[in-house]
């Protein structure tokens, strides 16, 4: 073995405090807050470094880390490397794709039924969202484009945003909005609360041009204006009458100090990467679902606010703190001496009041999303896939070798994505995503014949040739799993190995390590 195999305990010994991320400006007060809210966070192991590694690596970009990066980052004794990984992640080309994305789910972007943006204008809609994304737009200025652009759907991206709404009337819009930006669900308000909310897009309109299903989203100052307008927050409105409502809206909602705005964004942001809102569900904020903790929260927001709307410095704050290297799934530990409450009071204090306050603030084991399965199936076995939207609107493919995170349109879709979950982008909710594993789902890893050409893919054939034993198990850790193996992994390998040649025991290996928990996990 030209290289030992990292062990157990050294997977999962204590790193040096420059390395989780304490000492990061802005990340030691979230921590602080953090760690005030659930003391039993602070009490948590770090997680090892290949565990980080491969959180970060889907997180921020929907992909995973190469053999080769998993190699050198595991190799590396640089205190601050964790750091470093966070700045570098978030600079690449791929975070557009994984947050645009992520942000197309909440749009709606989709060329055909129910949503009908038609191919052109979703590709216009979904090309801006990645172009702003990656170029850190600020929020306060991406959601005004949205909020008050004018102008052809297929010309003005956008303009858009009006036209991905199933309804057109002042309600529906005001509805969408509420959704998209503020984290409420109109549905819960009362009528009153609505109709002045609705009253800011009275005048809205929409007419048909010359060409095919292109469509001009315009203010109309001939439509009468709705009723009495009133802001979410009980402020009533007065604007002159050539003046776009749309505006007037846009102006209160990304001030600073709108109680909503920053709120929904920061709290959406913190439930993508760590698996629950601190307000959970990140979409449904109401009264009488609170935050988790207030304080945690309410730093974010002042934060961003203080960032210039910039939400990188909101993932970089996560990302970085020390919150988010502790292992997944925790669970309260007793401290030695630590007094033995009766059995009903235990399950009381362990099970509702701990619950609430922990799950937040500790990472979600969470399986992976559809679109980051497939997508690393093609990455570590050379493979690509088809998609393609079967509406003959008109019937539309996309290159072979496009990844799922990078497709356009709602309606560009596979069998694969639909059994595994992928939202529909008809309603904007975070709901409408559904990861929980299925029989149909394990049948598919286990015996598809869609699986197994990926597992007989040239990258993975290669690692199969045979050569060195050791080397070219520990290459297939590294490109599967992000991380070296175990000794103990590594000597029943040995045993299962025993009278079969060496093709079908790394067959078997791979197979296995695709339909471990580790692989289809986030953890």
């Amino acid at each position: 073995m030209d290289r030992p195999a990292e062990t157990s305990s050294a997977r999962r010994a204590p790193l040096p405090r420059r390395a989780t991320g304490f000492e990061t400006p802005g990340t030691a007060a979230l921590d602080a807050l953090v760690f005030a809210a659930a003391p039993d966070v602070r009490r948590a192991g770090v997680c090892s470094d290949g565990v980080f590694l491969r959180r970060i690596h889907l997180d921020v970009l929907g992909t995973l880390p190469t053999a080769q990066e998993a190699r050198a980052f595991l190799a590396s004794s640089d205190p601050a490397k964790r750091l470093r990984l966070v700045d570098a992640l978030l600079g690449r080309s791929e975070f557009a794709d994984r947050w645009g994305g992520k942000w197309a789910d909440v749009l709606r972007i989709k060329a055909e039924f129910p949503i009908n943006l038609w191919p052109q204008g979703a590709a216009v809609y979904d090309r801006w969202v990645r172009r702003c994304i990656a170029d850190n737009e600020p929020f306060d200025r991406f959601a005004r484009q949205l909020l008050t652009s004018s102008g052809s759907n297929f010309q003005c991206a956008p303009a858009n945003f009006y036209r991905a709404i199933q309804g057109r009337t002042a309600r529906d819009i005001a509805a969408a909005v509420a959704l998209t930006f503020m984290g409420m669900r109109a549905s819960s308000w009362p009528p009153q609360k609505l109709a002045g909310l609705a009253a800011f897009f009275s005048q809205v309109a929409y007419k048909s041009t010359g060409q095919w299903k292109e469509e001009i989203v315009y203010f109309d100052r001939l439509k009468p204006r709705g009723g009495a307008a009133v802001f979410p927050d009980g402020t009533a409105a007065n604007w002159a009458e050539d003046r776009d409502g749309r505006e007037v809206f846009a102006d209160w909602l990304i001030s600073p100090r709108n109680p909503y705005f920053a709120r929904a964004v920061v709290n959406r942001i913190w439930c993508w990467l760590m698996g629950r809102g601190i307000i959970h569900e990140c979409d449904d904020i109401r009264p009488d679902n609170p935050p988790a903790d207030p304080q945690v929260l309410a730093y974010l927001e002042k934060q961003l606010v203080g960032a210039g709307w910039d939400l990188k410095h909101i993932y970089r704050l996560i990302l970085r703190s020390g919150m988010y290297q502790r292992v997944a799934g925790l669970t309260r530990q007793k401290e030695k001496g630590e007094r033995q409450n009766s059995e009903q009071e235990e399950r009381r204090q362990d099970l509702l009041p701990l619950a609430f306050r922990l799950l937040p603030f500790t990472y979600v084991v969470r399986r992976l999303d559809a679109e980051l399965i497939i997508d690393a199936l093609c990455q570590i076995s050379g493979t690509t896939e088809r998609y393609s939207s079967p509406i003959p609107e008109p019937f539309t493919y996309v290159p072979e070798g496009t990844k799922a995170l990078a497709l356009p349109d709602g309606s560009i879709t596979s069998s694969f994505l639909e059994m595994f979950g992928r939202p529909a982008r008809d309603s904007g909710l975070e709901s409408e995503r559904n990861n929980a594993p299925t029989a149909a789902q394990r049948l598919h890893l286990l015996n598809s014949s869609h699986i197994q050409r990926k597992l007989s893919g040239p990258k993975l054939a290669g690692l199969m040739r045979g050569g060195r034993p050791v080397e070219s198990v520990t290459e297939i850790y590294l490109t599967i799993l992000s991380r070296f193996p175990t000794s103990r992994e590594l000597a029943a390998l040995r045993s299962y190995a025993q009278g079969m040649t060496w093709r079908a025991a790394m067959q078997d290996l791979i197979w296995a390590l695709v339909n471990s928990a580790e692989f289809l996990y986030r953890h």
